[in-house]
Parts: structure tokens; sequence; C-alpha cells
């Protein structure tokens, strides 16, 4: 680990003092926040930020007591995020596609005490609410009141733009986030007042070398670990401003947004960038001169998309890994010197190892599971000691994934740990198909998990969305099978290919293997399907071996 020499924080700290109140009578008139045309100065922030933190003190909202945050990518998050730090309560940002079922469980896991949520998502609280006493208050934004809801905007006017900070300390919680349940059912990581500022000294001011003269644009949602980074307390470190997109993200969008808003700074993950290089040009010529630099995390960035990127646009896609346990990244690419197919070097301030079943450390060269310690770990899981115990060891934290470290200590993706299959007595790693497929002209997605053959025993099967104008066929299958073992180790290639119109993702465009897994065996295997799913099209199982 670099030798940083970051802040040292006064005994009595809290967070909205760093991004918030550091900028008051210094930035009063820069802006802070782009939203739909629209500017956010960070006066105008300092004092929603405040109006916020004393509406929710009105509603009797105590220190510790918890606030989910449902709210799309605008300024009333940001209110709502750092008003509840302030009065030393604690948000916790929730992915705003959860269905009320998933919402109820983190109401009840949580033991909020209020929401805030935007007022196309109004309706989920509201069901999902049902029969949790201490829910006491909701309140919308963007949208009048009703019956059981109130508004944050009437709430806020009403409340005085001065407020102190709370007497917290660099090791109070903070805020909370849910772990994204790509493995299953999510786990709240609690953070501490002193995890944000750690990540922006670090990976901001090393890797991305954030300034006040930057823009951020993040197309992952600031519900998100990632762009939570990205959006808020990036920038709001050092003064730069942010632009938000309450809408759906899309290629045009994203594009349009580039070209209006002039960005220094593209935060997204390999899906979107990957539907960024398939969005037709129709003669178009993208305008990206505006960016110094491209950021990816979420999921492995595959060399094909690395190399497509460059070609096109001149520029390098800064691919890296963090987590919702570390809040942001730990191990990345830097300008300059971005080594497409890896997730880069150790960032300053973060040390990483891997290490084997028996936890002892691996040499360069051989795959094992990775391990990080940093001061931006979460300090637990709320409620799940078991799965701490399992996940925080000292000073390290087990990440769940496997990798190698290369010679010249660059670090590459091997999957999950409990992604890894084990074939003809070798491990494979998904994320190596992936990347082999992804490589074929043809495809625009895919995801690989192991399926059980005729003997039980465990072998790849893809599951592939196609570019637009291309059709699944047996033929097509068999190419693509032929097309991986003429790039990597011929056991590797995936025995069934199933072509798809939809892969089943997070919100911040992470594919869900447990989800392709839990598809099961098709019944129609190598049959067109007139009655198929949304998601599934046809199943083309290897009917003899390939050379």
């Amino acid at each position: 680990m670099t030798d940083l020499r970051l802040p040292e924080l006064p005994a009595r700290y809290n967070a909205v003092e760093t991004f918030i109140d550091a900028h008051r009578g210094t930035r009063d008139g820069a802006v802070a926040i782009r939203c739909r045309g629209e500017s956010v100065t960070y006066a105008e922030l300092a004092a929603n930020v405040d109006r916020c933190g004393n509406a929710l003190r009105e509603l009797g909202v105590d220190m510790e007591q918890r606030v989910i945050i449902m709210c799309l990518d605008s300024p009333a998050f940001v209110y709502a995020f750092f008003g509840a730090i302030k009065i030393g309560a604690i948000p916790i940002p929730v992915n705003t596609l959860l269905v009320p079922q998933d919402l109820r469980y983190i109401l009840h896991d949580s033991r909020a005490v209020a929401v805030v949520a935007s007022a196309p998502l109004v309706d989920k609280v509201l069901e999902a609410r049902v029969g949790l006493p201490r829910l006491r208050h909701v309140l919308v934004t963007g949208g009048p009141p009703r019956d059981g809801v109130a508004s944050l905007e009437e709430a806020m006017a009403a409340a005085s733009p001065e407020l102190s900070p709370a007497d917290t300390t660099p090791d109070d919680a903070c805020f909370w986030l849910y772990s994204s349940g790509t493995t299953g059912f999510p786990k709240g990581a609690v953070h501490l007042h002193h995890d944000m500022i750690w990540c922006a000294d670090t990976y901001a001011a090393h890797v991305l070398r954030t300034t006040d003269q930057d823009r951020h644009l993040t197309v992952s949602p600031l519900f998100h670990a990632y762009g939570l980074g990205n959006g808020v307390f990036f920038p709001f470190r050092v003064g730069a401003s942010s632009v938000y997109k309450p809408e759906r993200a899309t290629p045009d969008l994203v594009y349009g947004l580039i070209a209006q808003e002039r960005p220094t700074l593209l935060f997204t993950a390999p899906t979107f960038y990957a539907a960024l290089l398939a969005s037709p040009d129709e003669g178009i010529q993208h305008d990206l001169s505006s960016l110094r630099a491209c950021v990816s995390a979420g999921e492995a960035l595959p060399k094909a998309l690395f190399d497509q990127w460059k070609r096109r646009f001149g520029l390098e896609i800064l691919d890296g890994i963090g987590s919702t346990e570390m809040l942001h990244i730990f191990i990345s690419n830097f300008p300059g010197q971005a080594k497409g197919g890896t997730s880069g070097t150790v960032v300053p301030g973060y040390r990483a190892k891997i290490v084997d079943d028996d936890e002892r450390e691996l040499p360069p060269g051989e795959a094992g599971n990775l391990w990080v310690s940093g001061d931006s770990a979460c300090a637990y899981y709320w409620n799940k000691h078991e799965k701490t115990k399992a996940t925080i060891r000292g000073d390290w934290l087990v990440t769940g994934d496997k990798y190698h470290l290369d010679a010249d200590g660059y670090y590459t993706y091997e999957g999950r740990s409990d992604d890894m299959l084990k074939v003809s007595g070798q491990w494979v790693s998904p994320a190596e198909v992936e990347a082999a497929l992804m490589e074929h002209p043809a495809v625009l997605e895919c995801g690989v998990v192991g399926a059980k053959d005729k003997d039980d025993l465990v072998k790849p099967k893809a599951f592939v969305l196609l570019k637009q104008g291309r059709q699944g066929s047996e033929t097509l299958s068999l190419e693509l099978q032929q097309f991986v073992k003429g790039r990597i180790t011929p056991y590797k290639y995936p025995r069934w290919v199933e072509f798809v119109s939809e892969l089943p993702k997070t919100a911040t465009g992470k594919i869900q293997r447990y989800k392709l897994r839990s598809l099961g065996p098709d019944p129609l295997a190598g049959q067109a399907r007139g009655d198929e799913s949304p998601r599934r099209a046809a199943t083309y199982p290897l009917r003899e071996p390939l050379a």
C-alpha cells in the first residue's frame, strides 16, 4: 500500500462538513448539480441540505434512525442523503427498481422510520409499508402530497436553511448500502463517517485526479455504491459539478447529455459501453471530445470492448473493481497505463492479496480468492453476524471474487467464487468464456453458467443476446462454440448455447448469473419455441464432439 497522508479527522466529525459545508463562502456561485437543464449552485445545495435535515428533525427523526431514500437521480436524492447525515440519522439509498416485496424486506430489516421517494415510486412504497408500524413517515419529491404521504418540498420550504451538524465522530455509522443481490438476499453494509473521504482521497485523487474543473456524468445510478461515489461524494469533495438524469439511460440519452453538458468524466458499466457501441450511427459522429476519462466497474470489462471503444473514440476505459462493502474502486487501471482485459493495479491506500482456500497467499499467475484491505471497508453487515464473520477477517475483506495477478502487477478477473466451474477436473472461469464470446461480431451480450449434462457433470452453458439483425440458429451455435475453442483452452467452450432476447441484470447492469442458473434445463432444447418466455428463445446443445 502506497504511503498516503490522508487528512486527520477531528474527534468530532460529520461527513457533511467535508462534502457540503466546506464550500460555504468559497464556491457559493459554482454549479454543483446539473439536472434536466437546471442548475443547483453550491450555496443552494448547502441551504437545501440544511432545510431537508431540519424537515426530518421536525418529523421526529432522531440520531441513528434509518431513512430510506428511494429517489431517482436528482438533487432531491442529495438533499435527503446529506440532510439525514447532518442530523446524525442513517440514510439508506435503495434500488429504485425494487418490487414492493423486496422493498418491504429492506424496510423491515432496517427498521426505517421514514422514506423519501420520487413521485413515480410512491405507490410501491405504500404497498410495501403495510404492517410495518416503525415506518411513520413517507415523503414524496416531485409530486403532490396525498393521504399518508407528505411533500418533501413543502416540508423543506417551511424549514430553516441553517443547521449545525450532529455531534458525531469519524467512526459513527453514517449510511448503509444494501448489496445488489447478485448472489442472493441483500445485506445491509454499514458505512462510517470517514469512509467517503477515504475513497475520495485515494481513488478519485490518485486515479481520476479530480479537480473543481471536472464535470461528472454517471450512468450508473446514485443509489449504488459506484454511482454514489461518481455522482455525489467525488465531485463534492473538490467542488466539481455533477450531471444527473432521472430517466432510464439509453444510448441516445447519454450521447445527447455528453453533447449538451460536456462532461469530463463518464462512469458506467461494461454492459452500457456495449450498448453505446452497438447504437446505430446513422451517419452521426458522436462528439466525446469533452471526456478526459471513461470509467467502468460493476463487472469485468472484456478486452474486446476495451479495444472497440479505444478504436472508435480514441479513449481508454479505466476498468476497476469495487464493491458495496468497500464503497468504491480499490483496484483500477490508471490513465495512460490501462491494460485491456484486466482490472488494473491496486489503488494507493489499499492492499490486495490472492489466497487459496486455506488462506495461503498465492504467487503471481495462480488463480485464487481476492482479499482487500482499506479504511473504506464497511464496519459490518447489519443484523447478519455470521455473514460478517465470513466476509471480514481482521483488516481484510473477502471479496468473493476469483483473480490472478500477472507479472506486471495487473489483476485479472476469473469470476465469482461461487460462479467458477470445475470441468473435467479443471477450473473454468465464466468471465473468460464470456470475454471470448464477446469477440464474435454477432454477440452483443452474454452470460455463462454451469449446467449439468446427461451424466450430471457440470459444463459451461452460454446465454447469448445477439446484435440487432442477427438470428439464433444451430449453425450459429456451432460457429460460436468453434470460435471460443479457437481463442481459449478448448475444454472451456460452452456445451450449450441459448439465444435470449434479454439477460437478467441488476439496476447497475450487472448480469445476475444466479437467475440464469435458476432457469434450469430447457424442455424444448434444440427446437424453435412458439410459446417462449420474454427471456428465452432457443437452445442448441452440442450434438457431437467438436474437434
